[in-house]
């Protein structure tokens, strides 16, 4: 027992060396399995679209659902995790404005091309099975602007978790490359069940904004790219 202990020391786990990236990845699989289970819209409209129901449209208000779930399981949770157990700024995890004179011309770059692939995978018949998430979002202008609007609010809890709270939180025990590859790794899991492209896609996407959040001290570009991907693939899928 002894000879137990010497190795896994469960004080050890929690040490001012260990702590913070021990936090971080015991609350990951918590908080995504509980958003990935309960958080979706297949959990809405199964189990709680007789309850309630915005603007008399359950599909409308699962898509809000999820992304309201990922702003209080994702978003949320780093902020309290951040703040009351860490004590630290949110600005060290991203939240603000960075190095803008790096970022915003290679944020340009980047969603240019972003907007090329998009176009590219509106062509795909898995994407168009699987995008927009809410079906509606082509009706008409205003339901795209408002579906857009919703969309945001997502990626800003997407970016803020994985590359501002995960990432951030753990180089100090991993180094930079460390974490963001955990971050790479975890991120990619996430996307199971997506279009088979979009789950390889997506590791080249997360070491991209990993790489590029670290360099601009801040999650905006990264929000800003990785919401342009999605909204315009959203937009050639209903208007294209």
């Amino acid at each position: 027992m002894k000879r137990f202990e010497k190795h896994f020391s469960l004080p050890a786990l929690f040490s001012e060396e260990n702590k913070k990236s021990a936090v971080i990845l015991l609350i990951a699989p918590v908080v995504l399995t509980t958003w990935k289970y309960y958080g979706t819209k297949t959990f809405y409209l199964a189990h709680l679209s007789d309850l309630f129901v915005i603007s008399g449209s359950a599909a409308m208000t699962a898509e809000w659902y999820n992304y309201f779930s990922a702003f209080v399981l994702l978003g949320l949770t780093s902020v309290a995790v951040i703040k009351l157990i860490f004590k630290e700024s949110l600005a060290d995890y991203g939240l603000r404005i960075g190095d803008w004179k790096f970022w915003l011309p290679a944020a340009l770059l980047i969603g240019i091309v972003m907007v090329g692939l998009s176009y590219l995978s509106s062509k795909n018949p898995q994407y168009i099975a699987e995008y927009p998430l809410y079906k509606g979002a082509g009706d008409s202008l205003m339901q795209f602007i408002i579906h857009a609007f919703a969309y945001l609010v997502f990626y800003i809890s997407w970016e803020f978790y994985f590359r501002g709270f995960m990432q951030t939180g753990l180089m100090t025990r991993f180094g930079v490359w460390g974490a963001i590859l955990v971050q790479v790794a975890i991120s990619c899991i996430v996307h199971i069940g997506k279009p088979d492209s979009e789950i390889y896609s997506s590791i080249i996407g997360a070491l991209l904004w990993g790489i590029l959040v670290y360099r601009s001290k801040s999650i905006w570009p990264a929000v800003a790219t990785h919401w342009l991907l999605g909204i315009s693939l959203d937009f050639f899928i209903c208007f294209g």
